[in-house]
């Protein structure tokens, strides 16, 4: 703020604040009491940072979740039997070597036919030797060969899968998940427990802890299709599918291949699909947690706004003879209010900077522990500091406006 001593016949300039002097003010302003600048810029910090943050987990999650069921997409193909829909005589479409059949495609990896078995709603599963599961729980049993259960890439807690061999011999054997395993108190296989389906006695090989594919084998009991066949007879009409895992990419050649390598007869009877992608549910959950989390953010900023609010104000009460003092030299209301709200706006500024570069280093950081790539998007790191300066600049209106209606004859009175 600069003025000039008037001089015989001139006429007086008027004092004017450059915006050098604005903020140069301003930071004389915060370094007079540098600790409450800094608890005053904390809230800004806090929303700004948490908005970057926010916004960086959302964008890098979701770019997790588009790759990983990309990849499901592109290695996994489903075939259903359709040929009820064709002909209504016709049998089942899958024939017993449809494994093998599959298999001898290039690009494939596992595969294999499952359905659910029909039993009645008497049919129960229980445990032996008795544990808490002795009295049966409904429980759905799934037909499976054994490269139906690898292409699922099951994670097994305890034992392993069954074979070919158990498959072709039509053993008593069964995968239960985990679930189920917790259910029927089977805790070990240690002690060569069985389950019994209805009054029949499968040895169980395996406990499932986790799928990749096929979620429902986490909370059913695994059986050879062989066996299943001979137990309770095959397939009803469209029951029966198979699961299909290739290599990446090779997916939509194995859909076209499929139907031909395995019903060169009627390929007609068989429908190779991809597998559905719920983009729409991850887009809804995206949405909301952007909501969520973009609302707990504005709520810091809110706060930050109040704290810079709050200490500017107190800052104009504390300074009413510095106020004063200026008016009297020449100041006019315009520059005590440029004055303050440079001051409020470079404490929300700063926090800004602080809390994007907070919010970066926690994305980085979350990312590179779960082993993911950090997603950043620029406009969010730009936005930010802008954010902070708007926050601090709206926070500082009103202490700005009652600097400004400060009178300097009663600020120099006290």
């Amino acid at each position: 703020m600069r003025s000039r001593r008037p001089r015989a016949g001139r006429l007086v300039q008027p004092s004017r604040l450059t915006p050098r002097d604005a903020l140069s003010e301003a930071v004389a302003g915060m370094l007079q009491r540098p600790g409450r600048s800094v608890l005053t810029a904390l809230g800004t910090v806090l929303g700004v940072g948490t908005f970057v943050a926010i916004l960086g987990l959302t964008a890098t999650t979701s770019s997790q979740i588009d790759s990983r069921f990309d990849l499901l997409t592109a290695t996994e193909v489903t075939v259903e039997d359709i040929a009820q829909e064709q002909d209504e005589f016709a049998g089942p479409a899958f024939p017993a070597d449809a494994d093998a059949r599959i298999g001898r495609l290039g690009g494939v990896r596992d595969a294999g036919v499952y359905w659910t078995v029909r039993l009645g709603p008497e049919v129960t599963v229980r445990a032996a030797p008795v544990g808490d599961g002795a009295d049966g729980v409904p429980v759905d049993v799934v037909a499976a060969s054994p490269g139906a259960l690898r292409a699922a890439v099951p994670r097994l807690a305890q034992g392993r899968l069954y074979d070919e061999f158990a498959s072709a011999e039509a053993q008593p054997v069964a995968v239960i998940g985990a679930s189920v395993a917790a259910r029927l108190g089977i805790t070990t296989l240690e002690t060569r427990p069985a389950v019994f389906i209805g009054d029949e006695p499968f040895v169980v090989a395996g406990i499932v802890d986790d799928v990749e594919r096929r979620p429902d084998v986490l909370m059913s009991v695994s059986v050879p299709r062989t066996t299943a066949e001979r137990m309770w007879g095959p397939p009803g009409a469209g029951e029966a599918r198979m699961l299909v895992a290739t290599e990446t990419g090779a997916a939509r050649q194995i859909a076209h291949e499929a139907p031909v390598a395995l019903r060169p007869d009627h390929p007609e009877y068989l429908k190779a699909v991809p597998p559905p992608d719920p983009r729409a549910l991850r887009a809804g959950v995206t949405g909301d947690l952007d909501q969520l989390f973009l609302l707990l953010a504005g709520v810091c900023l809110v706060i930050g706004a109040v704290g810079i609010a709050n200490t500017t104000l107190v800052a104009v009460l504390e300074r009413t003879g510095e106020i004063g003092l200026r008016r009297a030299l020449g100041a006019r209301a315009r520059h005590v209010t440029v004055q303050f709200l440079t001051e409020s706006g470079a404490l929300g500024a700063i926090g800004g900077l602080v809390g994007t570069a907070l919010g970066v280093c926690t994305v980085i950081g979350v990312a590179l522990a779960r082993g993911w790539t950090p997603v950043v998007h620029p406009a969010a790191v730009v936005a930010a500091p802008l954010i902070g300066l708007a926050t601090g600049v709206l926070a500082g209106l009103y202490p700005a406006w009652r600097a400004s209606r400060v009178e300097p004859a009663e600020a120099l009175r006290h």
